[in-house]
């Protein structure tokens, strides 16, 4: 984990420069502009083009590297398009986004299904359609599979512990090298082939180290279990979890790259090396664009109230406890006022709910009813995880620059994979 030292303490403050750099960029293209002007706020806007990009930085860091995106992320037809032809494979978890996928054509054999816990009628359809990789954690998994075609592998999920990731996800899935080499011999006795195994070291982990630990740990259990079981191993999942830099810096692609290059790369050719990233693929393809819609002074200070909120686009506040940058257009149009005119503010979403809050002293200059705000790096579990609460509409997506179609602009709800706005 990184220390709070003067040298993060600038890295923090140039992100945020370079983010509010990024956010006037944006907002002053005619696209913008175009897509403000037509749907109004809150709006999200998707450049399917930084999709790209990110999925290249991860090819060029870890090239022999097999990248499964990770639908549940955000489930956007403009971003299951742009990975589509850049050659990436997909992570599914239910039949709904494999129906996503399949009805855009996309290749079976490039679709992994990693969820540990499925009902077995999603198993016979992703059967059906063609998927043969799939991920288990207990002896009743195992069992759904009995029977299976023999091209099927199954990975068996390993459990790391990560308390510095937002999400440790060990405690729900996974299990320890015990009992994995339980399932291994449960999975012979079966019939059923063990392509190898997987783990997730937890979602938005700032941690390198963690990353290079379980991949070590992974491949000393592999081994020892072909030498004591006789069994042969082909598949390594190393799983997701790369940070994204959202109110702070984190380890950049690179940087976790570096410490699992060396680790890996004896293994290419043995091994058929997966993982299946989510976040770090599109959270910062998408940026929210919300407008004050109230004020009031209240017991501890200025409030201003949003019209998009934790119950909505800002879920991963509540859900991911992510902490999103806020800018007002004012100040990314005009540039900064200066300290003096700003002041320590609440805001509030949406919602008549006293827990729609979605960030507290966040500094910020004047505002009134009307103007506009701006959070960057909000593509991820943002859309996917908004909620209709109070009947309220889901934000809508207006995808930016190169999407499915052009000429012609349409306002879609975020959660319609079927349809995009172009602008």
């Amino acid at each position: 984990m990184r220390t709070d030292t003067r040298a993060d303490r600038r890295a923090t403050r140039a992100l945020v420069e370079r983010r509010r750099a990024e956010a006037s960029a944006l907002l002053s293209t005619d696209a913008a502009r175009a897509a403000l002007a037509l749907h109004g706020t809150p709006l999200l806007l998707l450049d399917p083009e930084q999709v790209r990009r990110q999925y290249r930085r991860l090819r060029n860091a870890l090239p022999f590297v097999r990248f499964h995106y990770a639908v549940k992320a955000l489930a956007h037809d403009a971003v299951i398009a742009a990975l589509d032809d850049a050659g990436s494979g997909f992570d599914v978890a239910t039949g709904d986004e494999l129906e996503l996928l399949t009805r855009r054509g996309i290749d079976v054999a490039r679709i992994i299904h990693t969820h540990p816990v499925k009902k077995p009628s999603e198993i016979e359809a992703a059967l059906s359609a063609g998927v043969r990789t799939f991920v288990v954690d207990n002896d009743v998994e195992l069992a759904k599979f009995a029977g299976a075609p023999g091209d099927v592998g199954l990975l068996v999920r390993l459990a790391y512990r990560s308390p510095h990731a937002k999400s440790d996800l060990s405690s729900k899935f996974g299990v320890g090298p015990f009992e994995a080499a339980r399932l291994v011999e449960q999975a012979k006795r079966q019939g059923t082939r063990i392509a190898g195994f997987s783990f997730h070291v937890g979602s938005q982990l700032d941690d390198p180290a963690r990353f290079a630990a379980a991949v070590s740990e992974t491949l000393a259990l592999m081994v020892d279990l072909e030498r004591r079981l006789r069994v042969r191993f082909d598949t390594l999942d190393i799983g997701g979890g790369f940070p994204v830099s959202y109110d702070a810096p984190s380890a950049t692609i690179e940087e976790v790259a570096a410490r699992l290059r060396p680790i890996l790369e004896p293994h290419v050719g043995r091994l058929d090396i997966i993982a299946e990233p989510g976040r770090v693929m599109v959270a910062e393809a998408m940026t929210l664009v919300t407008s004050v819609v109230g004020v009031a002074e209240r017991g501890d200070g200025r409030w201003y109230y949003l019209d998009d909120g934790v119950y909505g686009s800002y879920s991963n506040v509540v859900a991911e406890d992510v902490h999103p940058l806020v800018y007002a257009e004012k100040e990314l149009r005009e540039g900064p006022s200066g300290i003096a005119t700003h002041r320590w503010a609440t805001l509030g979403g949406p919602t008549c709910d006293s827990t729609d809050v979605i960030a507290r002293e966040t500094l910020l200059p004047e505002l009134a009813v009307g103007d506009l705000l701006v959070s960057p790096a909000m593509g991820a579990y943002t859309a996917v995880t908004a909620t209709r609460f109070n009947g309220r509409a889901l934000t809508p997506i207006a995808v930016m620059g190169r999407g499915l179609a052009t000429g012609e602009v349409t306002a879609v709800g975020a959660s319609d994979p079927r349809a995009v706005s172009i602008v």
